[in-house]
């Protein structure tokens, strides 16, 4: 079959109602990763849990074979699941804490001005549920298949990628695959990922006591508020100093309340995707830069110290002596996502590393140890689910036909990149991530009033379906 890129986005402007129906509810279930509320039957909380349900009972209704690996990953089927070789298009159906600053209800979806605003409207509900209804297209036009086409689920992408890597050590690895976790033309080459964890003990010791301290809710995110606690005699020498910091320091906003000796103090920056930290503001670390010049003491002096001068504004690693570049992958970038400090109590402050290829976590980490001063007490560990770099090179066929796909639909000229973001692309040896927003629409993933162009829909299903169709039948 050889339709023209106008009768594929025909045959998708049939699907935009359901897909909209469809979408929205996925979008209204609160997905977020919650262990307090981990159970045996739900392991990373009850909401990804639901989420994964329905989007296991949608591909039902829609006569799929479907497939659940221990409440963590689901799959759909299209062709003959014995077939020798395969496609996988790879989504996730969990998102990121809301975090501050919505105009709109984060979980109630809606459309405003041709956008549709929700977490998860464009990483990555959206783009899961456009490539879902590609296949469905497919199904419905009952095209031929000679690979099987999965449909691969995951609702833990956000955080440590649970179950990924088992499930597809368990039900196969497929020939090729995408994830529509990302932006066109595509996305070839992902940085490595870590994060360095720094831990200590919240010691204090000078005039000025710091009672409390916390930024951050995820590591791959950059901090938009920041909340201090303090103690001192003298909280109006910290409000004066405040209004001339921030009368200088004009890319962040706070506030300051006073009651007796105890001063609460928050901080208002930019929340952004902690894979380009250079395009927010970090909260906590300006916050820390703010109060670090008072008569802090013990670890409270050097988790301030360390935080408001080594890692602030900083978003290549270059104070630290971590800064690494490539010409292939480009910077090392670094996020300081969590910073938390309690008077008495165990800290830490998790710093996320994106590095190309000519680095290791082992350097990062020693930096980021070398950097602390002898001042400060603590240790340094990497944690969490680290990756190396990943890259499929532009001219493997998969890249080359997925970006012809992306020229024939768009007009537009379209090369391969690399990013600092990870996507579940990166799990295949033949893995790249495809879509599904579109040069010139504001990248507004792990922000506030996330969303994703209802004219878009439709316009990223037509390229998804070409661009399986082809995937599943060309030699």
């Amino acid at each position: 079959m050889n339709k023209k890129p106008s009768e594929w986005l025909a045959e998708s402007l049939k699907y935009e109602d359901a897909l909209v129906a469809d979408l929205k509810t996925l979008l209204a279930i609160p997905s977020v990763r919650d262990d307090s509320a981990a159970t045996a039957d739900a392991p990373l909380g009850p909401k990804p849990k639901e989420a994964l349900l329905k989007w296991e009972e949608l591909a039902q209704r829609d006569g799929f074979k479907t497939g659940d690996f221990k409440g963590l990953v689901g799959y759909a089927e299209l062709g003959d699941h014995d077939a020798a070789e395969s496609v996988d298009v790879i989504g996730h159906l969990d998102v990121m804490p809301a975090g501050e600053g919505w105009t709109k209800e984060p979980f109630t979806p809606v459309i405003e001005d041709g956008r549709l605003y929700a977490r998860g409207a464009s990483d990555d509900k959206g783009p899961s549920m456009i490539a879902y209804y590609a296949v469905k297209m497919l199904k419905d036009l009952n095209l031929p298949m000679k690979r099987r086409v999965r449909l691969v689920m995951g609702i833990d992408e956000e955080s440590d990628w649970t179950g990924m890597d088992e499930f597809f050590q368990t039900e196969g690895y497929p020939t090729m695959g995408f994830s529509p976790d990302a932006e066109f033309p595509i996305i070839n080459g992902e940085k490595g990922n870590v994060s360095q964890v720094v831990r200590f003990n919240g010691t204090n010791g000078g005039t000025v006591k710091l009672i409390s301290f916390s930024a951050g809710q995820r590591p791959n995110m950059v901090p938009g508020t920041a909340k201090a606690t303090i103690e001192t005699a003298d909280t109006s020498a910290i409000e004066a100093a405040l209004a001339t910091y921030l009368a200088s320091e004009k890319r962040v906003t706070a506030t300051a309340e006073v009651t007796g000796q105890t001063l609460d103090l928050t901080f208002f920056g930019k929340q952004v995707h902690g894979a380009v930290p250079e395009t927010g503001e970090n909260a906590g670390t300006y916050m820390a830069n703010f109060l670090q010049q008072f008569d802090f003491g013990g670890n409270a002096k050097g988790f301030l110290t360390f935080l408001g001068t080594a890692v602030h504004d900083d978003s290549v690693a270059l104070k630290i002596g971590a800064i690494k570049h490539d010409d292939l992958m480009g910077d090392l970038s670094m996020n300081i996502g969590i910073q938390h400090f309690d008077d008495g109590q165990d800290g830490f402050i998790n710093l996320n590393f994106r590095y190309p290829q000519n680095t290791n976590p082992e350097t990062i980490g020693a930096a980021v140890k070398a950097a602390l001063g002898a001042d400060f007490e603590a240790t340094v560990a990497a944690e969490g689910h680290g990756q190396g770099p990943h890259y499929v090179s532009g001219d493997d066929p998969l890249v080359k036909t997925l970006l012809d796909v992306y020229r024939a639909h768009t007009g537009m000229p379209a090369t391969e990149q690399v990013i600092g973001g990870g996507t579940f692309g990166r799990l295949l040896k033949r893995g790249v991530a495809f879509g599904a927003m579109f040069e010139g629409v504001p990248d507004t993933m792990h922000q506030p009033d996330e969303f994703y162009p209802v004219a878009d829909l439709t316009r990223a299903m037509a390229i998804f379906a070409e661009a399986i169709y082809r995937l599943a039948n060309e030699d």
